[in-house]
């Protein structure tokens, strides 16, 4: 019998979700928790870690998991890895939903970048007005050029003091649009747009919006993870579900 773990948190697995509960397939919806208020999922719901690899490899054994599908953001490296080291571990087969990465057009003005330390450093030292979106995980490393003013979109209120001395919060949940965007680009005079490689339409507009300014943006590239079958659609995944995964399924490690 089929049971599926659904590793959640993006839009893409929300829609995954709705295609199991339709299929009337035995899942459990989880989230990392750190999002106060997660999106209502129609399958079972669990949120927390699993305390690492191993943590997760018991879990999947205790549940009598068959399936893990990784629907993870592309940027929880770290949550990847242990799904995979995992799924090894308990012999369960492990798949990942991944959107494709954003790729620049010919009017874009990207500067391709590595990590969040090569992003602080293509950033002027000061004067600049830097629309950071890049979640409220990392902030603290850009705490390393203070003499710029940032911009931070969040879904939830801010928990403790960020540790960015010039700032504005702004709270909202996406989907965004480029009109949206590009007023809110103009209204606070942001010069540089920081962002990961998340790709996705949820987030895409920023991208137009500073497009249309001619505005840079530094781009953050995804982070490694340890090979694994991945698919780009819901559908290939359900194929790989029913065994079929020849029909729409564009695997790839």
């Amino acid at each position: 019998m089929t049971r599926i773990l659904l590793l959640g948190g993006t839009t893409e697995a929300s829609r995954l979700a709705v295609a199991l509960a339709e299929a009337g397939m035995d899942g459990v919806f989880s989230y990392a928790g750190r999002t106060a208020r997660p999106v209502t999922q129609p399958l079972p719901l669990r949120v927390g870690g699993f305390g690492g690899g191993e943590g997760l490899a018991a879990f999947l054994k205790a549940e009598g998991i068959t399936h893990v599908i990784d629907a993870t953001h592309p940027f929880a490296a770290q949550m990847s890895a242990n799904a995979v080291y995992a799924c090894e571990r308990a012999n369960v087969a492990l798949c990942a939903l991944e959107r494709p990465a954003w790729q620049a057009q010919l009017s874009d003005d990207w500067r391709h970048v590595d990590n969040l330390a090569e992003a602080v450093e293509a950033l002027p030292e000061v004067g600049a007005r830097v629309f950071l979106a890049i979640g409220k995980q990392n902030l603290a490393a850009f705490a390393g050029k203070p003499g710029n003013h940032y911009l931070l979109r969040l879904v939830d209120p801010p928990e403790g003091q960020i540790p960015l001395p010039d700032k504005t919060v702004e709270i909202a949940r996406g989907p965004f649009d480029v009109a949206g965007d590009r007023a809110l680009l103009q209204a606070h005079g942001i010069t540089h747009v920081v962002s990961k490689n998340a790709g996705g339409s949820g987030a895409e507009a920023k991208l137009q919006a500073a497009r249309d300014l001619g505005l840079p943006v530094i781009m953050i590239a995804r982070p490694k993870v340890p090979q694994r079958l991945t698919f780009g659609t819901v559908p290939a995944v359900m194929a790989w579900l029913s065994g079929r995964p020849d029909h729409g399924a564009e695997p790839s490690a």
